[in-house]
């Protein structure tokens, strides 16, 4: 039993230590789990925060650099209308309806299929410098580059469109319809033009179909240029639906609704998890390595002879009737001990082998190599008979 402590020291326990140095060495075992745990909450915590989500795809409603539209999405937002953001055709035809907006930025990645199955969508159509999405929704306009344009001056509406008249001014640098047909009105043509072509063009008809020759008046660089905001505000927040497609190069037009697949089924913080839980785990075995130490040699606690680990073998093959590992111990053996005794090296072939030991016992070479590398005995009494006929071959080389 430990005496008191004197003077106010800490208590020495029975084993020599004090309650202080006791907790110090818990403290230094739990430190790193506890270390560790602290990130994995830290990092839970973190991704669990709301944060505004960005991208760098140009005219992506989640873009905030220039060439984004972050800025037109978030007043339409403002405004009430309801912004569903995809990147495949499939996603863009299962979203758009009767009575909603459809926002193609642009065409020049859509296969025949995918253009097909946008063209028959019952939504209202904003397109962003088509070429080949227009002429498949409609025969009234077409796209056709007036020679001669001025990119940079600011272009007065010069139709009786209402949202053009509103806008009063748009700023360009493209010049690319023409109407067809009296269902189509363009407007904004460039003062230089030499024939009637304009920067905007509407058609109306079953649903509203509405163009842009220019796709950049809708980016936070440009869209504060002019009467820019108000013209694409009021072509995207007519419905309180918008369906905003910006096409990707994943998107091959082959997939289906099948449903979600397991990434979409993940949160988004999912790969940080997963990048935080591998270097937990490499942080955890770098300190159990080190707490392991290093590598000792240490003494066996007995000795055990050769003679009785070759009996403990022998005794394992018969048990197993292993008569081919036991034939081939023995003929390997037989073979090293008369390629020493005859001065052969250690890589010495089979063939060299046989040849030295048929020279030196007068034995054929057939039969020297049908007792070193033959086929295996089958049972007790072939297993027996080859090793006492190995053990005479060897005893033919001692002697010669």
């Amino acid at each position: 039993m430990s005496a008191p402590a004197a003077g106010g020291a800490a208590p020495v326990i029975g084993d020599g230590t004090t309650t202080r140095s006791r907790a110090r060495s818990r403290w230094r075992r739990a430190r790193w789990p506890l270390a560790v745990l602290g990130i994995i909450l830290l990092t839970a915590l973190l991704s669990a925060l709301p944060e505004p989500r960005t991208s760098t795809i140009a005219l992506a409603p989640d873009n905030p650099q220039p060439s984004g539209a972050r800025a037109v999405a978030q007043v339409l937002g403002r405004q009430g209308v309801t912004i569903d953001y995809v990147r495949t055709a499939s996603a863009a035809t299962a979203h758009a309806g009767a009575g909603t907006t459809l926002l193609v930025t642009s065409d020049y990645l859509l296969g025949p299929d995918q253009l097909d199955r946008l063209a028959h969508t019952g939504a209202d159509l904003v397109l962003l410098s088509p070429s080949y999405l227009l002429d498949a929704v409609t025969d009234a306009a077409r796209t056709s580059w007036a020679p001669g344009a001025v990119p940079t001056a600011p272009r007065t509406p010069q139709c009786a469109d209402p949202d053009a008249q509103a806008a009063g001014a748009l700023t360009g640098t493209a010049d690319g319809f023409e109407a067809l047909g009296p269902s189509a009105t363009v407007c904004f043509p460039a003062a230089t033009a030499q024939r009637s072509n304009g920067a905007y063009l509407v058609v109306e008809g079953s649903r509203r179909i509405t163009a842009f020759a220019d796709a950049s008046v809708v980016s936070n660089a440009r869209i504060t240029d002019d009467g820019n905001a108000a013209l694409v505000l009021r072509a995207l927040g007519r419905n309180a639906r918008l369906t905003w497609y910006v096409p990707s190069l994943a998107d091959t037009g082959s997939d289906t609704a099948t449903g979600p697949s397991l990434t979409d089924l993940l949160p988004p913080a999912a790969p940080v998890l997963a990048l935080e839980l591998l270097l937990v785990a490499v942080v955890a075995g770098v300190w159990r390595a080190r707490r392991l130490g290093r590598v000792v040699t240490e003494p066996l606690p007995v000795t055990v002879r050769s003679a009785e680990t070759t009996r403990g073998r022998g005794r394992l093959y018969r048990r197993s009737r292993a008569y081919g590992h036991a034939a081939a111990a023995l003929r390997a053996g037989c073979a090293s001990r008369a390629a020493a005794r005859l001065g052969l090296p250690r890589t010495a072939g089979a063939p060299a082998v046989i040849d030295a030991l048929a020279r030196a016992t007068g034995r054929p070479s057939d039969e020297v190599a049908a007792l070193l590398y033959g086929p295996p005995p089958t049972d007790d009494v072939g297993l027996a008979q080859l090793a006492r006929r190995l053990d005479e071959l060897e005893s033919e080389v001692h002697r010669s």
